[in-house]
């Protein structure tokens, strides 16, 4: 395996057994500040592309180890979706797969914007943003499948730090680091041993096979402005499973974002994928919590007292209060 970084040559590139009959390599940059994997902008002449490789770890935390093979279904998601005629709109084209250097090049959908900018003060959503939103997930979740691979050792890594990390007494991770307060907050929710077994309760349903393809890290990260419409990208969590974790996932979001109440309900009324309020609500909490007080930290604009009472909502969320 060719083992690439942000400063690998055009040489090393142009040698790898991805391009076209006399396509030379341009020029190279980072594209985007990925979390899991090395994600490079590729210029040639014929081209501009994306290439993504798995590493054995996670990118952003080179000490988490992580499955090297989970580029492949990322691939499978794609080539699974490429035929709906929804879906297909608003992903990425895979243009080709190496699989001995754990490589995927896929479309290049320009210099987009991801929705990170969600969580900053006085952010307007865009009625036809939410509306995407919810017909892709409405289109994902009405999706037949039967053979999408378990994709277990990428659940067990998203387990741990769903369901395990954020809430050890000893992690090793100081919150006060993040806001000063905030690890004193959190040991009221580390020592709660109700919410600690409703929580191991919930992560063993994670684990479970379920029925419908999710996402599988369905946030603003994930979702990206082009000039082309929104774009949903970094599928490699993807499995099946309940359609309430992507709902989950996502109001979690809304609330961490301080969205108006009334562009959530404008969502529902545009989601037709039927689902259990008090699931979604579970899942919703223990991805405020983990957002709050795991090592996955977001540019929130929460104040301490706005981040204890939303750690509260969770609890509560989570314990179907």
């Amino acid at each position: 395996m060719t083992d690439l970084s942000e400063l690998s040559s055009l040489e090393t590139l142009q040698s790898l057994p991805l391009w076209l009959e006399n396509e030379k390599l341009v020029s190279t940059e980072p594209a985007g500040a990925s979390n899991m994997n090395l994600v490079l902008r590729v210029k040639t002449n014929l081209r501009s592309v994306i290439l993504k490789q798995s590493k054995p770890y996670v990118r952003k935390f080179p000490q988490i180890l992580a499955p090297i093979e989970r580029i492949e279904i990322e691939l499978c998601y794609y080539q699974l979706i490429e035929d709906d005629e929804i879906l297909a709109d608003y992903s990425p084209k895979v243009l080709q797969y190496n699989p001995d250097n754990h490589i995927l090049l896929i479309e290049d959908l320009g210099n987009g914007k991801d929705f990170s900018d969600i969580y900053e003060l006085g952010y307007h959503w865009k009625p036809n943003d939410l509306r995407s939103i919810s017909n892709y997930l409405n289109a994902l979740h009405n999706l037949e499948v039967s053979n999408f691979p378990a994709n277990l050792e990428m659940k067990k890594l998203n387990h741990e730090h769903l369901f395990h990390f954020p809430f050890m007494e000893e992690n090793g991770f100081d919150l006060d680091t993040i806001q000063p307060g905030l690890q004193e907050i959190s040991m009221k929710y580390k020592t709660d041993e109700e919410l600690k077994s409703a929580l191991e309760l919930l992560g063993k349903r994670y684990l479970s096979h379920g029925i419908t393809l999710l996402h599988g890290d369905f946030y603003p990260a994930s979702w990206l402005k082009t000039d082309n419409g929104i774009k949903f990208i970094d599928t490699e969590f993807a499995y099946m499973g309940d359609c309430e974790f992507d709902l989950g996932v996502l109001f979690a979001h809304f609330d961490l974002s301080k969205m108006d109440q009334r562009h959530q309900e404008e969502f529902l009324k545009n989601y037709k994928h039927r689902y259990v309020e008090d699931l979604v609500n579970r899942y919703r909490g223990m991805e405020i919590m983990r957002r709050l007080i795991g090592i996955a930290q977001l540019p929130l604009s929460l104040s301490l007292d706005e981040k204890e009472s939303l750690l509260e909502k969770a609890k509560n969320y989570i314990l179907s209060l």
